[in-house]
């Protein structure tokens, strides 16, 4: 019994092209061919087509099919770690899944960085943009930090920032910096308040990614807008050092 290229191909559940790119990969041998010139493909044929369909359909990549072999069967060791790459894929599809939700669940902007979504609509865009930045700098539990800080910062002020103008006056800055800085420092700050002391990643820590955020926070905001996250940074380290100087005062009591 022989089949045509197109026969076989029906016979397999597959296309002739994938036929073709066999042949070029050389998984699957040539036919002989009638005196006319077409190709009369076998059983054996057939049985290495479906035996090469079944490892693609597990996702066994074609070039770890040994081409020597009879079968085309990957070895337990190469399905082992396939395997670790199925479930790995499944986990993050699942976690791309419940984003996914998430972010539906709100109608949040689709760039939004994962547990940001509930406050994202009240966030000005560049405010998304650092804290998509900052997400992408650091681990999960200084993320989680500025989460909480992000989440717990004064509506009232946030707006009062994201209004403010360039020329804004000295009244408003006060007022504004007033808004924000009642909790001490502000996560805008390049000095990240909200980072936990040991974690991180090592990049995230190094002199050019502090001189980096400086910039990216110059190029955010705006003169008046900065000048506010300065004026909260002072007032939250002298509140700071007035906290540390009452220490041996408690300590001697």
């Amino acid at each position: 019994m022989t089949w045509s290229t197109r026969e076989l191909a029906d016979l397999a559940g597959t296309t002739v092209n994938t036929i073709r790119h066999y042949h070029s990969l050389g998984l699957l041998t040539a036919p002989e061919r009638r005196y006319n010139g077409y190709k009369e493909y076998r059983v054996h044929h057939l049985v290495r087509l479906i035996q090469l369909r079944r490892v693609v359909e597990l996702g066994v990549p074609l070039a770890h099919v040994d081409v020597a072999a009879g079968h085309g069967i990957a070895s337990h060791d190469e399905l082992r770690e396939l395997d670790e790459r199925v479930v790995a894929e499944m986990e993050r599809l699942q976690r791309a899944r419940s984003d996914i939700a998430a972010l539906l669940s709100v109608r949040a902007p689709v760039d939004t960085p994962r547990g940001f979504e509930a406050i994202a609509a009240d966030l000005s865009e560049p405010d998304r943009s650092l804290i998509q930045i900052l997400t992408r700098l650091h681990d999960e539990a200084s993320v989680s930090r500025l989460k909480q800080m992000v989440a717990d910062e004064c509506a009232e002020g946030r707006k009062a920032f994201t209004a403010l103008l360039p020329d804004a006056s000295e009244a408003d800055r006060r007022r504004v910096a007033s808004l924000l800085g009642s909790d001490g420092a502000n996560w805008r700050s390049t000095d990240r308040p909200w980072l936990v002391a040991g974690t991180g990643h090592r990049r995230a820590n190094s002199q050019e990614t502090r001189a980096a955020l400086a910039e990216i926070v110059v190029e955010l905001f705006n003169s008046a807008q900065r000048d506010v996250l300065r004026r909260i940074a002072v007032a939250a380290d002298s509140a700071e050092i007035q906290r540390l100087r009452r220490i041996p005062e408690v300590q001697s009591a």
